[in-house]
């Protein structure tokens, strides 16, 4: 498909099958469908249209959701190994796990090399660890969101 449509060995043929992810669907799904409808009930009788409910309204509530899945997102694009693999040819468009993959096979040549490898390792899962870390409190604060005292 990306060869057909002139997107092998591109920037393009590594971003568009990550676009859209069925988890990332299915989360925003939830998330609306939680949303109580005298909220918008409340917001029409005040005057909103549609695209006013949904930018005023809707979407700042769901900034939990929206967190959790930019981060799940970063997370599963971040580590993706296939789709960059079958989409680059040249080495020009290597990603961090395609690079880490050839340096692990043997890129350094003889010898192992096992300081260099887990020094590799870490660097390339250290940025995820550190957005995870700045969003903690949003996922908290969505897990807490919808409980309620009663």
């Amino acid at each position: 498909m990306l060869k057909s449509f002139g997107m092998l060995d591109a920037y393009g043929g590594t971003v568009l099958p990550l676009l859209v992810d069925a988890a990332g669907v299915f989360i925003m799904k939830q998330f609306f469908e939680s949303v109580p409808r005298e909220i918008e009930e409340a917001a029409r009788i005040d005057g909103a249209g549609t695209f006013r409910i949904f930018w005023s309204v809707v979407l700042p509530m769901s900034r939990p959701s929206l967190i959790t899945l930019t981060v799940l997102f970063f997370q599963g694009s971040w580590n993706e190994f296939t789709p960059f693999l079958v989409s680059t040819q040249s080495s020009e468009h290597d990603t961090l796990t395609t690079g880490l993959a050839h340096f692990v096979s043997g890129g350094l040549g003889s010898g192992t090399q096992y300081p260099l490898k887990l020094a590799a390792a870490l660097v390339s899962t250290a940025p995820v660890a550190v957005l995870f870390l700045l969003f903690q409190r949003h996922f908290v604060r969505g897990a807490n969101s919808g409980s309620s005292k009663g």
